[in-house]
């Protein structure tokens, strides 16, 4: 609904199909529950800053990760950093 109200097309396919992309899905999704949905942008310029800031700012270095036990980026590096010395 909101690519139609945007314009956009989708790059993946419906749920269940071939071009099924869980990861994009799911990065997809928190993008909207946690940025998306609780605000409104003036222009596309804001819009994509605020993307940005999102990804860099938070879901890269603080999201949990299975692969690093459940530690984000950030806790896995300092631990890293830690068990060096």
């Amino acid at each position: 609904m909101r690519c139609r109200e945007a314009g956009v097309r989708p790059s993946t396919g419906s749920v269940g199909d071939a071009y099924d992309n869980a990861l994009a899905e799911a990065f997809f999704a928190t993008l909207e529950c946690e940025l998306l949905n609780r605000r409104r942008f003036r222009s596309q310029v804001e819009a994509r800053m605020a993307v940005s800031h999102f990804i860099e700012g938070f879901y890269n270095p603080t999201r949990r990760h299975s692969s690093l036990g459940y530690l984000s980026p950030s806790e896995f590096e300092a631990r890293k950093i830690l068990m060096k010395d």
